[in-house]
């Protein structure tokens, strides 16, 4: 992710509206343009697409993780993110009670070795005497990521350590945001927690409130210490942690690849605030979290490198490793003491792939996976081609890493699409953020690219400023041109991905996004449905296709043949985006089909993503505004027109070949397979 400035920019757009092919007939459509797209569906003039071709991008970045996609309810559950000295501040915990009433400060005194800040509660007042205790209690209160989202029901399970010279009595509640309502709730009632003791407790909640809080109180005079408060809901995926309808939506798009956890989240502003992995696994507890100084805020790193490497292994795509290689926005180590760097990610490698009984390898399999994960491409960086250092720590790290580990592929920061790298890479990174038009029309910039040699990794692509807003069909438009540019580019390109992937609607600190969310909402921008028009590429036939049209600068399409496992049919896909802003009647002829091609067709869906204005964008009020919308095809021919409809992106799917006792409904699968 670039933090300052914008890189590329194009934009495409596409409206595909049927005559023949879905009976919308062009009766009253304005269509003064016309075009011709010639597919030869023949094997001879076919190419492979790599499996690998459409995949996510994650960074933490407007919370995608911490209060996000990781489902953990509770923000600063170790009291660190006030920093390492104290008093400090225990943002955003509050108290509970006045000063007469309690005191809260911090201080070192947790048992973690990596996080030794807790958090003192003084309770003054008691529930007899001259300073009796309000109803409830006095105490300190969490309320997550901008409100916790409880839902009757559903269980979620407390975690925390306590220590006090006395006994303890404290209530632990779920509540409304006021406080006021309880959804949830149990008692901690201890004569002996002289010593640091890890207190677990199963919450059943019986209402509902998407701005919950969690209270902690007491009616006792006394001091008690918290430390390492965890709340987390009991249904997360596969009980790995994260938060199921946000990796649904990650799911949905079958990605091929994710690339984590950076970005600029990986560099830092400054070295001492870059993502170090090593800071990130083990048991949570002992993790000490850290700043992140490029998007302005403290993660606990519960979503860490273990977690990241689950999540990939969960969406059966492959992980993507971005690490720091000594250079930060600031600062950066000198190529002749980079050697510890190095030796770090080697050890990551260890982590991620060695073998159980391995020094790393066994810390992985203490954690629940004895197998090693499926790590094949790591990048050495993050835009930082041509900062002083780069060239001379890549060097080393390509080294070590391919003396190790030869299979593993490896990612250059620097540009090899117009020039060649002066050092060895397996793949460079394109980044590209602009205009519409200017994203649109890098559809071909590729044309021209060396097909051997290194290729290319378009690890960040968006439109972004003032044609975005915060996600509109026009960005979508010139994301998807550009995007048939990769598809047909393909031998060039191994691999593409969105940026950024989410974003939490109360921390916008990048606009657009794919994903936005809440504590219990979400819904896809036009981008996240566009690249659903793309998610049967990987690993497809590429057809040869030419397109004729007047003008030819507003209209792009592709077509592949593609195998539905889900029907275990063939399809043939014609993708069109229609850029411009009139309709464009479309002679579509197919050929290379047999001699047979009318028998051969049996029938087609299209799918088009379209609004009534260029500008339209999703919502929460409206989150449906812009997403794709099939129509079955009753009339199918291998020579037919179609009407695009202007500021549209099209696809239509031909049925070539059904399976033998096939009783699945072609129409449905399509339906769900976009």
């Amino acid at each position: 992710m670039e933090s300052r400035h914008s890189i590329h920019h194009v934009l495409l757009l596409v409206l595909f509206g049927l005559s023949a092919l879905c009976q919308c007939s062009a009766t009253g459509v304005e269509a003064n343009q016309t075009a011709v797209l010639l597919v030869n569906a023949s094997e001879a003039s076919a190419r492979r697409i790599p499996d690998t071709l459409f995949g996510i991008f994650f960074e933490e970045i407007n919370h995608a993780g911490a209060g996000g996609l990781w489902a953990e309810l509770v923000n600063n559950r170790g009291f660190e993110g006030g920093g390492p000295n104290v008093p400090s501040n225990i943002d955003p915990w509050s108290i509970i009670g006045d000063e007469s009433k309690v005191i809260v400060s911090t201080d070192r005194s947790s048992c973690f070795d990596r996080n030794k800040i807790a958090v003192q509660v003084q309770v003054l007042c008691d529930h007899t005497g001259a300073n009796i205790c309000p109803d409830g209690g006095v105490g300190i209160y969490n309320p997550g990521f901008w409100g916790m989202n409880i839902e009757q029901g559903k269980s979620y399970k407390l975690v925390l350590y306590v220590r006090s010279e006395e006994s303890v009595n404290v209530s632990v509640a779920l509540t409304g945001s006021n406080g006021l309502q309880k959804l949830a709730a149990a008692n901690i009632v201890a004569a002996d927690v002289s010593s640091w003791t890890k207190v677990e407790i199963l919450l059943e909640a019986t209402g509902t409130d998407p701005n919950s809080r969690l209270e902690l109180r007491s009616s006792k005079k006394g001091v008690i210490w918290f430390d390492q408060v965890s709340l987390m809901p009991t249904d997360t995926y596969k009980g790995h942690g994260f938060r199921k309808d946000l990796f649904g939506m990650l799911k949905d798009l079958k990605p091929a690849f994710i690339r984590f956890p950076g970005g600029c989240f990986v560099e830092g502003d400054w070295l001492r605030n870059a993502f170090r992995w090593k800071e990130t696994i083990g048991q949570w507890e002992e993790r000490p979290g850290h700043f992140g100084d490029v998007w302005n805020y403290w993660t606990d790193d519960g979503l860490g490198h273990f977690e990241f490497l689950q999540l990939a292994e969960d969406l059966d795509s492959l992980p993507v490793w971005v690490f720091n290689n000594g250079v930060s926005h600031h600062d950066q180590v000198d190529t002749s003491s980079i050697l510890p760097f190095v030796q770090e990610i080697l050890d990551g490698l260890e982590f991620a792939r060695g073998d159980p009984t391995s020094t790393w390898g066994s810390i992985r399999a203490k954690m629940g996976h004895p197998e090693p994960f499926d790590l094949r491409y790591v990048a050495i960086g993050n835009e930082d081609c041509g900062k002083t250092q780069y060239r001379g720590n890549y060097l080393k790290f390509y080294t070590a890493i391919k003396d190790k580990y030869p299979d593993i592929k490896i990612i250059s920061n620097c540009d090899g699409s117009t020039r060649p790298l002066d050092h060895p890479a397996d793949l460079y990174d394109f980044h590209i953020y602009s205009s519409a038009s200017s994203v649109f029309s890098n559809a071909r910039h590729f044309d021209s690219a060396p097909r051997r040699g290194p290729k290319a990794f378009v690890s960040e692509y968006a439109v972004t400023g003032n044609d975005a807003g915060k996600g509109s069909l026009l960005a979508a438009l010139g994301e998807a041109g550009f995007l048939i540019g990769v598809e047909k580019n393909s031998e060039a390109i191994e691999m593409a991905s969105y940026a950024p992937l989410f974003v939490n609607d109360n921390d916008r600190r990048w606009n657009p996004d794919a994903i936005v969310f809440t504590s219990s909402q979400m819904y896809g921008t036009p981008s996240y449905w566009m690249q659903h028009f793309f998610k049967e590429s990987n690993g497809a036939t590429l057809l040869s296709s030419s397109l004729q049209a007047n003008p030819s600068n507003s209209l792009i399409a592709s077509a592949i043949t593609w195998r539905n496992s889900l029907d275990n049919n063939d399809y043939l896909r014609i993708k069109v985006v229609n850029f411009g802003t009139t309709a464009v009647i479309t002679k579509i002829s197919l050929t290379g089909l047999g001699q047979n091609s009318l028998e051969t067709l049996f029938g087609a869906v299209m799918t088009e993503l379209t609004s009534n204005n260029v500008m339209d964008e999703n919502s929460f009020r409206e989150p449906n505004k812009v997403i794709p919308v099939k129509t079955q095809v009753e009339k199918v021919s291998d020579n037919m027109d179609v009407v695009l409809a202007p500021r549209s992106l099209n696809s239509i799917d031909f049925l070539l070949r059904k399976s033998i006792n096939n009783n699945v409904d072609t129409a449905s699968v399509l339906k769900s397979s976009c």
